[in-house]
């Protein structure tokens, strides 16, 4: 799948984690507490709460629960696609104790709020197998020493590229740097085949993938968005030419100005729609850009790691865990849902329909589950050096505050380098 450039080692995806900030969560929740509600520790039928089901594989695995439990049916209801959005929604459900979910997706940095609000109740010992999991996704489940979620999809940023227009240009490998990004991209437009096709987009609305990409960015010059003791660092040489990176990309064209406003599906369709060299998303893209019917680019693409300044880049550990309500009103049927949902049958029933990459190890090395995505090994090795992004209650503060700042600099509001000063000063006063 992937051809590396000799002087790199095919093995090295750096999936390093987006921020290292750790802030207290004393005095924000109480105790992590163990028992449900009284009455609420019943069965009947539940609402799961999810994202937008793509491939409508969910639904079906679904449908088939429903067959082997006709009193404890499940009803799905997709929120927003949107991130914010749909943490938005789950925030107002959970404020007012409705009982309208039973079992909530929850992006894994939203674990330690949820948690810490008494909003999601900690999984039973024995529950799930922890020992199955791939540990960085995991450990995005647990909040004071106890799994509150269960990790059901996890992943990093990767670099989907078009083999097709690099071999016409006569590139025979993806890059690994920036400048070699860069560099490509001249060769291709350089080609009858890519005249009038974009260099490279990956996630820049004002959103969560903003944030994701960002710290992407800064890890890859080298930097760090905040230290090991919980201090911001957005302010240091290499963190400021992370950003700088994007910024430049857009000044130059290397990032088209309509990207300003992408999200994950709005570069998946310009890059499946054949408008783009270069795309950094998520692993979910492959199974929907290799359809024959529905994508310009089925059989010409590959995916490699995320280049940065000087070799491959850093990427974001992402995923979306599955928690029990507190609220819910039939919580054993909501535990056996969501043990059910992320066990080896299922997970891997779910994994031959996608290519979301999926929290069991296992599934990694399965000699089925390559042949159908080649790229598993590449990615796992680089979850197996990932760190996931801060479990902590403070987090969306956090995301604000960079979303503010990135985007006053990709737009040309600010300077970078102020930009930067400012988020600084932002991130100083939430960590304090």
């Amino acid at each position: 799948m992937t051809v590396r450039r000799e002087r790199t080692n095919i093995g090295a995806l750096r999936g390093a984690a987006a921020l290292a900030l750790v802030l207290a969560a004393a005095g924000c929740g109480g105790s992590s507490g163990g028992s449900s509600p009284a009455g609420n520790d019943g069965r009947g039928p539940i609402t799961v709460a999810t994202g937008k089901d793509l491939t409508q594989t969910v639904q079906r695995l679904v449908a088939d629960w429903n067959l082997g439990h006709p009193e404890e049916k499940v009803r799905l209801v997709e929120l927003p696609e949107d991130g914010d959005q749909a943490r938005q929604q789950l925030v107002q459900n959970m404020r007012i104790e409705s009982d309208a979910y039973d079992v909530v997706r929850l992006d894994a940095v939203w674990t330690a709020e949820f948690a810490a609000r008494r909003w999601i109740l900690p999984l039973p010992d024995g529950l799930v197998d922890t020992s199955s999991f791939v540990p960085a996704a995991l450990e995005t489940g647990r909040y004071r020493g106890r799994l509150y979620a269960a990790p059901w999809l996890t992943g990093t940023g990767v670099l989907y590229y078009r083999e097709d227009l690099l071999a016409e240009a006569g590139v025979k490998a993806p890059p690994e740097t920036w400048a070699e990004l860069r560099d490509d991209c001249a060769k291709v437009r350089r080609t009858p085949e890519g005249k009038g096709v974009d260099c490279y987009a990956g996630q820049y609305g004002k959103y969560e993938g903003l944030t994701v990409n960002y710290s992407e960015a800064v890890q890859s010059a080298g930097g760090e968005v905040f230290d090991s003791s919980g201090r911001p660092q957005v302010n240091s040489p290499r963190a400021k030419a992370g950003l700088r990176f994007l910024v430049d990309g857009f000044k130059s064209g290397t990032i088209p100005r309509k990207a300003v406003t992408f999200k994950e599906e709005e570069g998946r369709r310009a890059f499946q729609e054949g408008r783009l060299v270069f795309h950094r998303n998520w692993a979910y893209v492959y199974a929907l850009a290799s359809e024959k019917d529905g994508s310009k680019v089925a059989g010409k693409f590959g995916v490699a790691p995320i280049p940065g300044e000087g070799g491959p880049g850093s990427g974001t550990l992402g995923g979306d865990n599955l928690a029990v309500s507190a609220f819910s009103k039939h919580q054993a049927t909501a535990r056996d849902f969501v043990a059910h949902i992320v066990g080896p049958a299922i997970q891997k029933e779910y994994g031959r329909a996608q290519s979301f990459p999926l929290s069991l190890s296992a599934l990694y090395t399965d000699p089925e589950m390559i042949k159908r995505y080649p790229y598993l090994p590449v990615l796992k090795q680089g979850m197996d050096k990932a760190r996931p992004r801060p479990v902590v209650v403070r987090y969306n503060e956090v995301s604000t505050a960079i979303q503010e700042q990135v985007t006053a600099a990709l737009t040309g509001k600010k300077p970078a380098d102020r930009a930067a000063e400012d988020l600084q000063r932002a991130l100083a006063a939430l960590a304090d």
